[in-house]
């Protein structure tokens, strides 16, 4: 049955196209696991004047569990004056939740990622605007000055460059929104525009483009102009470093921030009690003593993984416990938790292989 996947895909592109004001509505996505670094590319020429770069970013599409990159592109200012906020993951509240972009008259916080051409984790250093013309900085922007003349040479110096594509969490960026940044973030803003979702939608329907099938290096990094995925795209030159996305993968469906309501939710165990409960498959080899012998394994199997489910809850319980004792703060909290759910993660997995391997030694002999 594929309806609740399309109202998904209908609910998040119509709040996509949708325009507001300081009230915006940000759609989360919450996945387990985060997404793979940042791949190295090249920035394409700008294509003309009011031409504002939007980096690409990784994606995620919980219909087939996976991220998804979406190159970054040129894109024309809404309005005179708005500068575009890029979209961001955070480790928040036990997972990875999805900040997604705006067009403002500031640009607000994007969670310290360093998406580069400008994008260095604070603010913007690629441009601005000066009355109703947009200036390129040429330093951090590739701009032809022979169409282009509104341009300027501005040094940035970047302390730290890193390829990491997500704040908080263990190994991700420690930044926090800096007070006018968060007033930024209460202006006045515009979601992005109608090109910026088709673009979104031609991503997000290439399967080239899947992290699974790229491993971090996308076939098409940046665009142009949205959508033009084949002339004068750029390849990623490489994959921005080592990712290892766990075997079973998932995550919740899109939602508007203050929604309590759900449309299902796959997410990743974080502790053995989460785990569900063990199948099992009735023997049925044709053999009664075959299959007698068989069901006597499997039950000592499931008592075996059983305790050490318990165990291994039982010693998470007792990491809660002692940081409860000391008061730990919630970057400690939040990387214990991703430590839980990597351990129960790995336990899931050897289980299913032990499971597996026992089916296949009574599996019925394959006819000559």
């Amino acid at each position: 049955m594929r309806k609740l996947p399309f109202l998904r895909t209908l609910f998040f592109a119509l709040a996509v196209l949708t325009m507001s004001s300081a009230a915006f509505a940000q759609i989360r996505i919450s996945v387990g696991f985060g997404p793979p670094p940042l791949p190295v590319y090249e920035q394409p020429i700008c294509p003309g004047d009011g031409y504002l770069w939007t980096p690409g970013y990784w994606a995620w599409d919980g219909d087939d569990s996976d991220y998804y990159w979406v190159p970054g592109t040129w894109v024309e200012a809404p309005e005179v004056g708005y500068l575009w906020t890029p979209p961001w993951w955070g480790w928040e509240g036990g997972a990875f939740l999805f900040h997604e972009g705006w067009w403002g008259p500031h640009v607000g916080f994007y969670g310290g990622v360093n998406y580069g051409f400008g994008y260095f984790g604070r603010g913007f250093e690629g441009g601005r605007w000066d009355r109703d013309h947009f200036f390129y900085n040429r330093s951090v922007t590739n701009i032809n000055v022979v169409n282009i003349h509104n341009v300027y040479n501005e040094t940035v110096n970047i302390r730290t460059e890193n390829r990491i594509s997500y704040n908080g969490g263990a190994g991700g960026i420690e930044a926090r929104p800096r007070p006018e940044e968060e007033r930024f973030d209460r202006e006045r803003h515009i979601a992005p525009v109608g090109v910026q979702a088709q673009h979104f939608q031609e991503a997000r329907r290439n399967p080239e483009l899947r992290a699974s099938a790229n491993h971090g290096r996308p076939p098409i990094a940046a665009t142009p102009r949205p959508g033009e995925f084949r002339g004068g795209a750029v390849p990623a030159r490489e994959a921005g470093g080592a990712w290892n996305p766990p075997a079973n993968r998932g995550g919740n469906p899109p939602r508007a921030e203050g929604n309590t309501r759900s449309e299902g939710n796959s997410r990743p165990a974080y502790h053995p009690k989460e785990l569900p409960a063990f199948e099992r498959p009735a023997p049925n080899t044709g053999n009664a003593n075959r299959d007698r012998k068989y069901q006597q394994q499997q039950e000592k199997m499931f008592a075996k993984q059983n305790q050490e489910r318990d165990r291994l809850q039982q010693k998470q319980e007792q990491e809660h416990q002692r940081m409860a004792q000391q008061n730990a703060n919630d970057q400690r909290k939040q990387q214990t938790e991703q430590r839980h759910q990597q351990q129960t993660q790995q336990l899931q997995d050897r289980h299913v292989q032990q499971q597996q391997h026992l089916q296949e030694r009574y599996q019925p002999p394959k006819r000559k």
